[in-house]
């Protein structure tokens, strides 16, 4: 088995998110399928909620699409209030899969190596 190295989330997937008032919707994509079960594994529900905590999260809910190699979250009360209540530049959240993408996993260092900088 190869050693693990712990690299950025942005290494293995892309995201996209999305709001309805209050709630925050990221979908997030392995670039790999070898990746998803990785994924999977250590972007869990508890670990999300807590990345979003400062933020007022109040609950997070994890959908699985393996067939397509990816994950919707969708995320209760963290766009403080949404876009119409939020008094922060960005009510719809556009900018939140970002800091999504910026966990870290601990994957093989094959894997790594082939995801690139």
């Amino acid at each position: 088995m190869s050693d693990m190295v712990e690299i950025p989330l942005h290494r293995l997937a892309h995201a996209r998110a999305g709001d309805k008032g209050n709630r925050l919707n990221i979908g997030l994509f392995a670039y790999y399928p070898e990746a998803w079960p990785l994924i999977a594994g250590q972007v869990t529900e508890e670990r999300v909620l807590a990345l979003f905590a400062h933020r007022g999260a109040a609950r997070v809910r994890r959908y699985e699409l393996p067939k397509l190699d990816g994950f919707n979250f969708v995320i209760d009360d963290v766009l403080q209030g949404g876009v119409n209540g939020a008094l922060n530049l960005d009510g719809h959240g556009k900018t939140l899969s970002f800091r999504l993408l910026g966990l870290t996993l601990r994957v093989p260092e094959a894997l790594a190596e082939r995801a690139g900088p």
